[in-house]
């Protein structure tokens, strides 16, 4: 569980950084041309970028070693309460105002959690039926073909289906990690968790920058949220022999939904908000 929050305490905080570095350098290439690539190539000579996509990469081996030693219905609630990590630093270093809804959201999540920490059992040894690998396999590439129908619509709908394909690959790829039981060249290449676990990845991160350039944050984040925690939570208690700790069922499905509920309340940090402008009166008298 304590992998599981790292996890989520990465990727929050990457977030941020990473929408500092990209704001400094939007701002230093005012007038020049390139478009999205000469932003990429300022944004990553910073370090806090260059911080960033570390602690993506770091946090990716949290969710790793999280999936291989408690419950995916946990981890994928820790990586849900990434959104309230994101909240309290965007506060700090970007000066974001959060209302006193967004502070008690922050709390469920916490309290959400809290109850799944005390509630979850170990990691399930069930590998599931053999059909499972290929079946992930399958929704990778339902992914995909559900971003290329979310594409192509419009408004708010656009947003949730692409959000929501982001994440029912993201929950391919937490499913997949349980799938892969060796890593022996020869076992990775004849698994069919392994393509899932791959096209599943960059599906999800195609679909992801998408539904976050072109649509509603909020929106496309809430989809995510409930695509990668409630699938793998079912895949794992059903398939994968997930379990809770003995007569505390109850309480991890109270925390569960707790966490969700209130990362879903903090939708809107899916990607790091504008930080808040000086008030006029404030900057006329420095001025």
């Amino acid at each position: 569980m304590v992998c599981a929050l790292g996890a989520a305490v990465c990727f929050g905080t990457a977030t941020v950084l990473q929408a500092v570095a990209a704001r400094a350098a939007a701002d230093s290439g005012t007038g020049e041309r390139g478009g999205d690539a000469a932003l990429l190539l300022r944004a990553v000579r910073q370090w806090r970028y260059l911080a960033g996509l570390g602690l993506d990469g770091l946090g990716f081996l949290f969710q790793i070693a999280a999936l291989r030693s408690v419950p995916i219905y946990a981890v994928g609630a820790a990586l849900a309460a990434s959104l309230a990590v994101t909240a309290v630093v965007a506060a700090r270093l970007l000066r974001v105002r959060l209302s006193r809804m967004e502070w008690l959201a922050v709390g469920v999540v916490c309290a959400g959690l809290a109850m799944l920490a005390l509630a979850s059992g170990t990691e399930g040894e069930e590998s599931g039926p053999a059909a499972l690998p290929w079946a992930m396999l399958g929704a990778a590439v339902g992914v995909l073909l559900l971003g290329l129908v979310g594409g192509r619509l419009t408004g708010r709908g656009r947003a949730l289906v692409l959000g929501l394909g982001a994440g029912c690959g993201f929950g391919v790829v937490e499913v997949a990690v349980r799938l892969i039981n060796s890593l022996a060249p020869s076992h990775l290449l004849t698994n069919p968790a392994t393509y899932a676990l791959l096209l599943g990845g960059a599906s999800a991160f195609i679909l992801l920058t998408t539904a976050l350039q072109r649509g509603s944050v909020t929106t496309a984040t809430a989809g995510i949220v409930l695509g990668e925690t409630i699938g793998p939570a079912l895949v794992g208690v059903i398939w994968l022999g997930d379990h809770t700790r003995e007569g505390l069922a109850w309480l991890a499905v109270l925390g569960f939904a707790v966490a969700v509920a209130g990362a879903l309340a903090l939708a809107r940090f899916g990607e790091a908000p504008e930080p808040v402008a000086a008030p006029v009166a404030q900057v006329q008298g420095q001025g």
